[in-house]
């Protein structure tokens, strides 16, 4: 079990909220317990994690805020979406933009993830307009959130964070599960997970996990069927020397469900009335969504001696897609219940291919003990497609008293190609001085490429390539009582794509991040728990002007502070809990400063789960948990809303029949509470309530 603790406070966190006061209050007084696993290694109390230091590391002794969440939570919480993942952990917006069954969306710590997301340390593009790579969460052992700047290992990354899927891998010992599931909103689910030694040999391990879904969205005339397959094979080739097989192969199939809601009906009320939070205001028998995932690579690590060794992650992807999707426009007409629409059109593939080499030193004095991190990574993407954006004729849609099939379909008629191409240097050095002091030291150089080209006569070619230069440094004291304070500082980068009113290209923009915290992981409790205040900030960021025309010099600053835990106040009595205060500006040189749509300064979940243990109830498992999250405003700069604050609440309880027999049930949003979950011109309504029932057997 990991474990760790921290207090600090920004100064106009004392302005939040009773109930956010009391989640925090609770916080500190109760100590919690970490549940996580690992692909690099692992101790019988700490698990360890490669994706904040690119080295095998505890979460406790890396100066860095770092949430995890593992295989047995997925299962618990039934996480059939991946942006489901962090709903139980701080400084983490779960699907900002409401229920999609298109694409996965996080914001972390006040900036989005959208190009956040990696799976066993190597990039996952979203690129190219809608070119988005999806996670599917039956094929993760663990998912990996490392908070703030990053470019120091991972290169080009928002300021945020970098989200990091662990794949499911071989095992040592044979295992099994097979699935089923069925729910309301015509969800039906199979999958089957084995693994084990290979027949006949003694340095060979198998894992082969499938799954079929097929389900409804949440607009009507919405659905989504997906098949998932992910082989892996591991191979000791020598005593020194293991590679590991991992591909996988997914195909989504179906109608998009994208929430979009004009203002007018959905955050504001019309003589008409509300929309109704299923109205899809699309063209169902025209939309589409087609996706097809092709990814093949290995992990090799081959020990050179007892102080070096190397280690290669590899891996190449291809997508291909077909998108018709269309968005109401954000205001409703003058009549107040019809509204515009607008098409998005795309078709075309992408391939890429990432590849990572480190080289990893550790040797020992009597009072020290150094890790030297050596590396060069490597990232090429390129994908061609055919757009038909904003045409065809969609308009005059009443959105009170939908009637399909009054429009002229859209037509593909520009050629679009982006390429992106980056080498990266980077050394990092761990030290730890005696038993309490560990110092963190890193540097990274970056040459990133974009090329940009496009047959729309308005659309202007791109070709940059820019160099840059990022640091990161942290210093952490193991304290008495496992109580261990940390300081630490990061930056980041992300190229952006096109030119300014003035026809100069956008140059990167910037982030960096001061950290403190602390991690407290008492020897007296299987628990953990953390806190951290943070101070991060974004230059060059762009910002659109009253023509709707983006231009660059604009500033994103979050300021917050992050309490976390997970463990158990009893051996039967598990508690998760979270809270997050975020304070998150955007500057421009027209409006000035204002306050970030979508973000609210405050949120707060906690769960309870209870095992039984003897008597008649014994083998039942309950939990419930409740997600707070606070009011924010409209991202519209002409638009002075303000989103109210809700709570929803989840349930679920298992029953173990036997050994390996176990039927489960999970209720998500128990009450279906009606609610804006944000707004950012268009305003999204959350996630309405969701039943699961499982059964699964084990071997």
């Amino acid at each position: 079990m990991s474990r760790s603790f921290s207090p600090s406070l920004p100064i106009n966190v004392l302005s939040s909220p009773a109930r956010c006061l009391a989640m925090a209050t609770l916080l500190l007084g109760c100590p919690l317990a970490a549940q996580a696993q690992d692909n690099a290694a692992q101790s019988d109390t700490v698990v360890v994690t490669a994706t904040a230091l690119k080295v095998a590391t505890p979460p406790m002794e890396t100066p860095r805020a770092v949430s995890q969440v593992g295989r047995d939570e997925l299962d618990k919480r039934a996480v059939n979406s991946y942006d489901e993942t962090f709903r139980y952990r701080s400084g983490v917006q779960s699907a900002p933009y409401g229920s999609d069954n298109g694409v996965d969306w996080f914001n972390i710590r006040g900036f989005s993830g959208e190009d956040s997301t990696y799976q066993d340390g190597l990039r996952l593009f979203r690129e190219g307009g809608y070119f988005w790579w999806v996670t599917e969460p039956f094929g993760l052992e663990r998912v990996d959130l490392l908070k703030g700047p990053a470019s120091i290992l991972y290169g080009e990354a928002p300021p945020g964070g970098v989200v990091n899927a662990i794949s499911k891998r071989p095992t040592d010992e044979k295992q099994g599960q097979f699935e089923i599931q069925g729910g309301n909103k015509d969800h039906r689910q199979v999958g089957i997970d084995t693994s084990g030694p290979v027949a006949g040999t003694d340095n060979m391990r198998y894992r082969m996990v499938g799954l079929f879904r097929e389900g409804d969205g949440e607009l009507d005339h919405t659905d989504n069927q997906r098949v998932y397959l992910a082989p892996s094979l591991a191979v000791d080739l020598s005593d020194d020397t293991t590679v590991t097989f991992l591909a996988s192969y997914m195909k989504d199939h179906g109608t998009p469900s994208k929430g979009f809601r004009p203002v007018g009906g959905s955050l504001e009320g019309t003589e008409f009335g509300h929309i109704d939070r299923e109205t899809n205001l699309g063209e169902p028998d025209y939309e589409r969504q087609e996706r097809e995932q092709i990814s093949l690579g290995y992990e090799l690590e081959h020990d050179i001696d007892d102080t070096w060794q190397f280690q290669q992650n590899l891996r190449y992807n291809s997508m291909d897609l077909l998108l018709r999707s269309l968005s109401p426009f954000t205001t409703l007409n003058t009549d107040g219940r019809t509204v515009g629409r607008y098409l998005t059109y795309r078709d075309g593939s992408y391939d890429s291919f990432t590849a990572d080499n480190r080289l990893v030193g550790k040797w020992f004095t009597e009072n020290t003990e150094n890790t030297l991190l050596l590396g060069v990574d490597y990232q090429h993407f390129d994908v061609d497609y055919q757009n038909g954006d904003g045409t065809g004729d969609f308009a005059g849609f009443d959105v009170f008293d939908p009637e399909y099939g009054n429009y002229s379909p859209g037509t593909l008629q520009y050629h679009a190609e982006e390429k992106k191409e980056q080498i990266g240097v980077y050394i990092q050095d761990q030290l730890r001085l005696g038993e309490r002091w560990i110092l963190l030291g890193g540097v990274r150089h970056d040459s990133a490429s974009v090329e940009s080209y496009s047959d729309d006569p308005s659309a202007a070619d791109y070709d940059e390539t820019e160099n840059q230069l990022s640091f990161s440094g942290g210093v952490m004291y193991l304290g008495d009582y496992g109580v261990s304070p940390y300081l630490s500082y990061s930056e980041s980068f992300s190229p952006q794509v096109g030119r300014g009113p003035d026809g100069q290209a956008y140059e990167p923009s910037e982030g960096e991040q001061w950290e403190a915290g602390v991690k407290y992981t008492p020897d007296w409790l299987d628990g953990y728990m953390t806190a951290a205040v943070f101070d991060l900030k974004e230059t060059n960021t762009l910002y659109t002007n009253d023509q709707f025309i983006q231009s660059q010099g604009g500033e994103r600053h979050s300021q917050g502070f992050e309490l976390e835990g997970v463990g158990y106040l009893t051996e039967q009595l598990q508690l998760t809990a979270s809270y997050t205060y975020l304070d998150t500006t955007i500057e421009d040189p027209e409006r000035g400063e204002f306050r970030a749509g979508l973000t609210p300064r405050h949120e707060a979940s906690l769960w309870l789960d209870y095992g039984f243990e003897g008597g008649a109830l014994q083998g039942l498992d309950v939990g419930a948990g409740a997600r707070y999250v606070g009011e924010s405003v409209n991202a519209d700069p002409n638009s002075d809303d303000e989103v109210s604050s809700y709570t929803v609440y989840d349930a679920m309880a298992s029953y173990e029949i036997n050994s390996a027999w176990t039927a489960q049930v999970n209720v998500t949003n128990l009450t279906d509470k009606d609610y804006i979950r944000g707004c950012d011109s268009w305003c999204y309504y959350g996630e309405s309530r969701s039943v699961i029932g499982s059964l699964n057997y084990r071997w």
